[in-house]
């Protein structure tokens, strides 16, 4: 068996990000009547979206810190509605987090693969999410007892897909770079950045998206399909 130490991202490769946080969005939206500006939540949603990916996209880059993420995400779809207070607009932010943390939506075969991993494998989360909701979406979603430990930007001080956070992994994992894989869905934060680093890839892309500049080690449909290669 070649591989031991398996780095798995959380957020769209386990735990489902993209619809777990549309339904905290679309719960805030009635609750706090924001209809009263925005024609419909998917009118709201179309702005609030390209927006916090972009933010995202600088965090990543270090070109913006993650108080400027949490406040500016929420502050560009409040502004609108006469809502500019940091104070206020952080604690819709905080809102959100929390309400993020009951949700239990996983990605289609997370549980699955996870039993069947876990008996051979190390099982590490590597995660460029908060540490205040990242470990309560483990334990309420269920996957926590699968995972040995959970690596995160905030621990390694910088994000992926820079090659420190991967280097980070392998020494607190006391994990061998050439007995590794990183199993996720960004391109860019999960597959380029443990290319970089010289650790091999699953590639986790539904959308069939094309690969850019070098060809991953693996690419998969859905979950399951990792249960032929490993």
């Amino acid at each position: 068996m070649r591989y031991k130490n398996l780095f798995i991202d959380l957020d769209d490769t386990l735990w489902d990000t993209f619809h777990n946080n549309k339904e905290c969005l679309e719960e805030m939206y009635a609750d706090h009547h924001w209809d009263r500006h925005y024609s419909s939540f998917e009118a709201f949603y179309a702005i609030y979206m390209p927006h916090n990916l972009k933010l995202w996209d600088l965090y990543r880059k270090h070109e913006i810190d993650r108080q400027t993420l949490i406040f500016e995400r929420f502050h560009f779809i409040l502004q609108p509605m006469g809502i500019t207070e940091r104070k206020e607009v952080l604690a819709v932010n905080d809102e959100f987090l929390q309400r993020t943390t009951t949700k239990t939506r996983l990605i289609p075969g997370a549980i699955e693969l996870l039993e069947y991993l876990r008996p051979a494998y190390r099982l590490f989360i590597l995660s460029n999410g908060f540490r205040e909701v990242q470990f309560k979406k483990l334990n309420n979603s269920g996957l926590a007892p699968y995972i040995e430990r959970m690596i995160l930007s905030e621990d390694a001080g910088i994000q992926k897909p820079h090659k420190a956070i991967f280097d980070f992994a392998l020494v607190n994992t006391n994990s061998r770079r050439h007995e590794s894989l990183m199993i996720g869905d960004s391109w860019e934060a999960d597959i380029a950045g443990a290319y970089h680093a010289k650790i091999d890839q699953i590639w986790l892309n539904p959308e069939g998206i094309p690969a850019e500049g070098f060809t991953p080690t693996h690419t998969v449909c859905t979950l399951g399909e990792i249960r032929e290669i490993l």
